[in-house]
C-alpha cells in the first residue's frame, strides 16, 4: 500500500489531525517486533482488549502514523486518522487499494482445502510469473483486508483466501476483494455452528462469486456444485474441475485439490502444472525441541516477504528472552532486484532483533554485506550441513525459513532433539480459540486462571504457558513448585500459583516469585517464616476453602483462626485470592450439590473479604461452571480441561488441541495359526497383514488397549491392535485396508478423525485427563501455530 494519512481519512470517512505522514504498511498488534519504515499502527477496541493503550509505546518505537477509534495523544510530529470502527476503515482502504490493482484477483473459499489449493497454485506458478498470495490463513474480515493491503501492485495474480464463520460476513468480503475469479473448494461442517443447515452456509459462500467473471468449482462437492450452477446460470464462465486429470494422488481430497489447481492454470492460459514440484504445505508454524537445549520453529517451504515478517514476529514471541537465530534461504520470485529485496530483508531482520543470521544460497551470500551483527553465509544447504556450528543453535530459538528448493527438511532433521517417530501434535490456534470461547462467556472484568499443571495436561509446558502469557491470561496454575521453577527458567514472568505447595519447596518458591495455595494454618505459618527469611513483605498467597470436595482447604469453622493468623502475619503475607473447587459442576444430576457448594463459598469467602483490609479476588468456577453456572463467576474463573478442548463433546465450538501420531515401520503377511506378540495373545484366524508401529506402554499407550480393544486409524480406516501392547511398540491389523505402505501414518487418537481421547477413556473406564497426561515425555511435542 502507498497512502498519506489525509488520503486514508478521505477514503475511510475519518477525521485527520496532525502531520500528514506517508504510510506503506499496517501494524495491528502492538506486540509486533517487525515494522516497515513507514508503518500505520491501527488501534482498535475489542471485547477484552483495547490497543489504544499502546499508542504511546508505539510512538516511542518510532511509529508516527496512527488510525484509531477515539482521539489519542501523540507527539507533535505524528499524524492520526480517527474513525468509528477500525476494521470497517481497513476494509474500505483495502477495497480502494484493490481497485488500483490491474492484475487478476482470485478469491478462494470453502470449508477445507483453501490454504492447500492456494499454496499449490503458488508452488506450480510458471517461472517468471509474479504472484501474491495471502499469508497462511489470513482469511477473516481483518485478515483479508491486511492481505489486500500487502499487494505491491506489479503482480499478475493475487490469491486471497476468504473464510466465514457466521451469516453476513461473505458479502463484506466480496465487496472488499471484488474478485475477478472465484474458486470454491470443498463444503463441510467446519464453522457450521452459526448456520441452520449446510445449504444456508453454502448460499453464504456463493456470495463470493456475485460479481466474478469466472467461477471455478469441483462437481464432487455437493450441494455446492448444484446450487452454484443454479445461482450462476447467467452466462458467466463456470468451470468444473472434475474432468481434469489432476496429479494422480491416492487420497481423494488431494486429488480434487490438484484438479482445481490444474483447471485454474488452464483458465489462466498456462500449461498443465508439474505436480512433481509440490512440497509439503506448512499449514502452520511448527515449534519443536532442538538439539543442545534449543527451540526450532519450522517454517520451511514458505519463503516470501510477508511470511518472513510473520515468522520473525513468532520467533520473537517464542524466544521469550532466549537469543535467536534465523536460518534463511534465498527468496525466490519476489519480483524485485536482489539489491532491493535483500536490503528490505536485512532491515526487517535488524528490526526484529535477530541475534544471528545464517544465510543459505548464492543470492543471499552475494548480499551478505547488507546484514549487520553476527552472521554467516553458505552457498547451499549441504554446505551448511557439513559445517554446522553448535554455538549457532545451543540454547537459542531458531527459525528455519526456506524456499521449496532448499530442502530444509534435512536441516530440521539434523537440528531436532528427538527422532522418535511418534509425536503429539498440539494445535495452539485451537487452544486460543477455546480460550476466547470461554472468555466470551465471562462478565466484563472477570479474570482468568489457566491450568498448566501436569505439563499443561500433557500438551507441554513452556510453549503453552508462553502462548497464554502472550494472550493476556491473568494467572497460571501448576501443581508443584518444580513446574513453576521450570516456567520461570524459560522466561515466563506472569503470576504463577502452586496448588500443591509444601514446606520443603517454600524457599525455592519465594526465590522464584511463585505464589502458594494455602490450605491449613500450619502451611500458612511455615510459608510466612520462609517469606521473613527472604526479607519479603506483602507476599501474595491464595487461600483454599473446602466447600464440600474435602480434599484440601479450610473448613468453615476454621475461618476465625485463619483470620487471626492472617492478622498476625499481615506484614509478611497478603491474600491475593480466596477460592474453592466445585467437584460436580459438569454433572447435571448433581446440580443441587453444586449450588450448595456455590452458596457455601459465597458465605465463607464473603466473610474473609469483609474482614481483610484490602481487595481480595474470589474464584470457584471451573471450565464446566463457566458454561453452566454463570452466577459462580465472581472475580475470576479457572480454565482447565476446557482450554484443551476435551470433555465437551457436545460443544462444536470447542476444538480438541492434541493429536497423537505414529508411523508404520514394518509390514508382515502372516497366516493362521501364527500368533502375534507376547504370550501369543494375538491368535490369527485368517490370513492377516500386520503393521508394527513404534508406540508402546512406555509412551503412554495403556496395555489394556491391546487385543482389539482399541483401533488406530490408517488411511482413515480403523486398524485394531493385535496382541498385547509392548513397551515400545505394538502391532495393527491392516488386512482390510488397501494400499498401506511402510512409512504411512497411523493416528493413535485424533479428535478430527473420530478416534478421540474421550472414546479411548471410555474403553479404559477412565477420564480424558488420564489419557492426555499419560503421554510420555519421550514423545516429541510439535506445536502448530498460524
Amino acid at each position: 500500500m502507498d497512502y498519506t494519512l489525509s488520503e486514508i481519512a478521505r477514503i475511510c470517512g475519518g477525521s485527520f489531525t496532525g502531520r500528514d505522514r506517508h504510510v506503506r504498511d499496517v501494524v495491528t498488534d502492538s506486540r509486533s517486533c517487525d515494522m516497515a519504515s513507514e508503518p500505520l499502527f491501527v488501534a482498535m477496541k475489542g471485547a477484552r482488549h483495547d490497543s489504544h493503550a499502546y499508542v504511546g509505546e508505539m510512538y516511542a518505537r518510532g511509529v508516527r502514523a496512527f488510525l484509531t477509534e477515539r482521539p489519542v495523544e501523540t507527539g507533535p510530529d505524528a499524524g492520526c486518522v480517527t474513525v468509528e470502527n477500525a476494521i470497517d476503515a481497513l476494509q474500505r482502504l483495502a477495497a480502494d487499494w484493490r481497485s488500483r490493482f490491474r492484475g487478476t484477483v482470485v478469491a478462494i473459499t470453502g470449508s477445507n482445502g483453501k490454504t492447500v489449493v492456494k499454496e499449490w497454485i503458488a508452488q506450480t506458478a510458471p517461472a517468471g510469473l509474479k504472484l501474491f498470495r495471502s499469508p497462511r490463513s489470513y482469511n477473516s474480515q481483518l485478515g483479508a483486508a491486511l492481505s489486500l493491503l500487502m499487494i505491491e501492485g506489479d503482480e499478475r495474480i493475487a490469491l486471497i483466501e476468504a473464510g466465514i464463520s457466521q451469516p453476513g460476513e461473505m458479502a463484506r468480503l466480496e465487496r472488499m476483494i471484488a474478485p475477478d475469479v472465484t474458486l470454491f473448494t470443498s463444503l463441510g461442517d467446519a464453522h457450521q455452528e452459526h448456520f441452520a443447515s449446510l445449504e444456508e452456509k453454502c448460499a453464504e459462500k456463493l456470495l463470493l462469486g456475485l460479481h466474478a467473471r469466472r467461477i471455478l468449482y469441483h462437481g464432487a462437492y455437493e450441494p455446492m456444485a448444484s446450487m452454484l450452477r443454479e445461482v450462476y446460470a447467467d452466462g458467466r464462465e463456470l468451470t468444473d474441475a472434475a474432468p481434469y486429470a489432476g496429479g494422480g494422488f491416492a487420497d481423494g481430497a488431494s486429488e480434487r485439490n490438484s484438479q482445481l489447481v490444474e483447471a485454474f492454470w488452464q483458465m489462466m492460459g498456462q500449461p498443465k502444472p508439474d505436480f512433481g514440484r509440490l512440497q509439503p504445505v506448512a499449514m502452520r508454524l511448527e515449534v519443536k525441541e532442538g538439539i543442545n537445549g534449543s527451540l526450532l520453529i519450522d517454517d520451511a517451504y514458505n519463503s516470501d516477504m510477508n511470511s518472513l515478517a510473520i515468522a520473525l514476529d513468532y520467533l520473537h514471541n517464542v524466544a521469550a528472552g532466549r537469543p535467536t537465530t534465523l536460518i534463511l534461504s534465498d527468496i525466490l520470485q519476489s519480483g524485485m532486484t536482489d539489491d532491493e529485496l535483500y536490503a528490505r530483508v536485512a532491515a526487517m531482520v535488524a528490526a526484529a532483533g535477530v541475534g544471528k543470521v545464517i544465510g543459505i544460497g548464492p543470492h543471499l551470500s552475494a548480499q551478505a554485506d547488507r546484514f549487520t551483527g553476527d552472521k554467516a553465509f553458505y552457498l547451499s544447504t549441504d554446505d551448511y550441513l557439513r559445517r554446522i556450528d553448535r554455538a549457532d543453535i545451543a540454547g537459542r530459538a531458531v527459525l528455519l525459513k526456506g524456499n521449496r528448493d532448499s530442502r530444509f527438511e534435512r536441516l530440521e532433521h539434523a537440528l531436532s532433539r528427538r527422532s522418535h517417530t511418534t509425536v503429539l501434535e498440539v494445535d495452539l490456534d485451537a487452544m486460543i480459540s477455546n480460550l476466547n470461547y470461554f472468555r466470551a462467556r465471562l462478565r466484563p472484568g472477570v479474570r482468568l486462571v489457566a491450568m498448566v499443571k501436569a505439563s499443561s495436561y500433557g500438551a507441554g509446558d513452556f510453549e503453552v504457558a508462553q502462548m497464554l502469557q502472550h494472550q493476556g491470561v491473568d494467572y497460571l496454575a501448576v501443581a508443584f513448585a518444580d513446574e513453576g521453577v521450570l516456567l520461570r527458567e524459560r522466561g515466563i514472568s506472569m503470576p504463577i500459583v502452586v496448588l500443591n505447595a509444601d514446606a520443603d519447596s517454600f524457599g525455592v518458591m519465594v526465590a522464584n516469585r511463585l505464589e502458594p495455595e494455602i490450605y491449613n494454618l500450619h502451611s500458612l505459618a511455615e510459608f510466612a517464616d520462609a517469606v521473613d527469611r527472604y526479607g519479603e513483605r506483602n507476599y501474595p498467597i491464595h487461600i483454599k476453602l473446602d466447600t464440600g470436595m474435602h480434599r484440601l482447604g479450610f473448613m468453615e469453622e476454621e475461618l476465625p483462626a485463619l483470620l487471626e493468623a492472617l492478622g498476625r502475619r499481615r506484614r509478611s503475607l497478603r491474600t491475593a485470592t480466596v477460592f474453592a473447587h466445585l467437584c460436580t459442576s459438569d454433572d447435571p444430576s448433581q446440580d443441587d450439590f453444586t449450588r450448595l457448594q456455590i452458596a457455601r463459598f459465597d458465605r465463607m469467602s464473603s466473610r474473609l473479604k469483609e474482614a481483610l483490609p484490602y481487595d481480595v479476588l474470589r474464584h470457584t468456577a471451573n471450565s464446566a461452571a463457566i458454561e453452566r453456572f454463570p452466577e459462580a463467576q465472581y472475580d475470576m474463573c479457572r480454565l482447565g480441561l476446557g482450554l484443551y478442548g476435551f470433555g465437551f463433546e457436545h460443544n462444536e465450538a470447542l476444538h480438541p488441541v492434541s493429536t497423537l501420531r505414529t508411523r508404520i515401520v514394518q509390514i508382515k503377511r502372516l497366516a493362521p495359526p501364527e500368533t502375534v506378540g507376547y504370550g501369543r495373545a494375538g491368535v490369527l484366524t485368517r490370513p492377516t497383514v500386520t503393521a508394527t508401529v513404534p508406540i508402546g506402554y512406555a509412551d503412554g499407550l495403556d496395555r489394556h488397549l491391546g487385543c482389539g480393544a482399541w483401533s488406530m486409524l490408517v488411511k482413515g480406516r480403523p486398524a485394531p491392535i493385535v496382541g498385547r501392547i509392548c513397551m515400545d511398540s505394538c502391532m495393527l491389523d491392516i488386512t482390510d485396508i488397501e494400499g498401506v505402505a511402510e512409512g504411512d501414518e497411523a493416528l493413535v487418537f485424533s479428535p478430527a478423525a473420530g478416534n478421540t481421547p474421550e472414546a479411548m477413556a471410555a474403553v479404559l473406564g477412565t477420564i480424558p485427563y488420564e489419557i492426555m497426561t499419560s503421554v510420555s515425555g519421550r514423545v516429541k511435542r510439535i506445536y502448530l501455530k498460524e
